[in-house]
């Protein structure tokens, strides 16, 4: 086991944030002091979030709140990479239809780039986000100009949200209306692909971002594939054993209990003829199940099954989760 942190392997701290940094409106134990200790480690910190309904000094204003380490810009979120996006591909001055929030109509301001209510005013580009004020109309009028032939970016595709009473419709499901009523698919910004998290690493000037999340399909998946190392942290969505079960694109180098461990040296996984080996437990493959030597409750014990598991099936496209059996010391 090498004697360094986690964290101290990499040079800034990519964090998402609802199941990682707070859970509804509260903290997680232990998750706003592992962010304090980042400064005093020379380490930058940035936030990535898809949610494109609140403007990045909203959701700093509410880190504060928590008491974690948040400045206005350390927030990246989804709608300002969809901005960027589009600044990237668009001269100066086009006119970009809003389908979404004030929030997402000030980023595509802040580029230069000039926000439209309605296909009257001749939109090049459509930016779809999320906002809970969105009717039939607006989805119509994305539609009529997507239809046309404009560009159409969405700032992320989650078909599902959080919210107090249960899990409600996404941006994803808005985006998806569109596309039903076009037949076609948008460019997407924000998690799970790469411009959110290469736009966060080049504010923080990171060349060895470290991105940790709760969710293998947006986070983990989402760093992979912008070239980052991940880390699952299990105060969130996913579980061992979702993260057992996972497809290789959305498989994490590291696995942790929760931030705290990002200050703590990860234990060095090693093999021999097979045999995985992760602190005192071990792995073994063997007639489709996964064979462990170790106890349950040891993040050990998951983190040798994962490697041994996925050194078996290095290119599963779908989940695959094997049948484990567990063997005392």
């Amino acid at each position: 086991m090498s004697d360094v942190s986690l964290v101290s392997r990499f040079d800034a701290l990519l964090a998402d944030l609802d199941g990682v940094v707070y859970a509804g409106p509260h903290a997680i134990p232990g998750a706003v002091e592992s962010l304090k200790q980042l400064s005093g480690l020379g380490i930058g910190l940035g936030y990535v979030t898809n949610n494109a309904s609140r403007s990045p000094a909203e959701v700093a204003a509410h880190l504060r709140e928590l008491g974690a380490p948040a400045e206005d810009n350390q927030v990246v979120s989804s709608s300002q990479a969809a901005a960027e996006l589009l600044a990237s591909m668009l001269a100066p001055g086009s006119r970009i239809l809003i389908t979404g929030s004030p929030a997402l109509a000030r980023e595509i301001e802040l580029v230069g780039l000039v926000p439209v209510a309605g296909q009257d005013e001749d939109p090049v580009a459509v930016v779809q986000g999320f906002s809970p004020a969105i009717g039939w109309k607006d989805l119509a009028e994305a539609t009529y100009v997507v239809n046309a032939g404009a560009l159409w970016v969405a700032t992320n595709t989650d078909m599902s949200i959080p919210q107090e009473r249960g899990i409600a419709p996404g941006n994803g499901t808005l985006v998806a209306a569109v596309a039903a009523a076009t037949g076609q698919q948008p460019k997407v910004a924000g998690k799970p692909e790469a411009p959110l998290f290469h736009s966060a690493a080049k504010r923080l000037g990171a060349g060895r971002p470290l991105v940790v999340g709760d969710r293998l399909d947006t986070d983990i998946l989402g760093g992979n594939n912008a070239g980052f190392a991940t880390v699952a942290v299990l105060t969130g969505v996913d579980t061992r054993e979702t993260i057992l079960a996972a497809r290789a694109a959305e498989r994490p180098a590291y696995i942790i209990e929760n931030l705290k461990d990002l200050h703590r040296p990860y234990p060095e996984i090693t093999h021999d003829d097979g045999t995985y080996t992760c602190g005192q437990s071990t792995a073994r493959v063997a007639n489709g199940a996964v064979g462990i030597i170790g106890s349950q409750d040891d993040l050990n014990s998951w983190r040798a099954a994962c490697a041994a598991w996925w050194a078996g099936t290095p290119d599963a496209s779908t989940p695959q989760a094997p049948k484990l059996v567990w063997l005392d010391h």
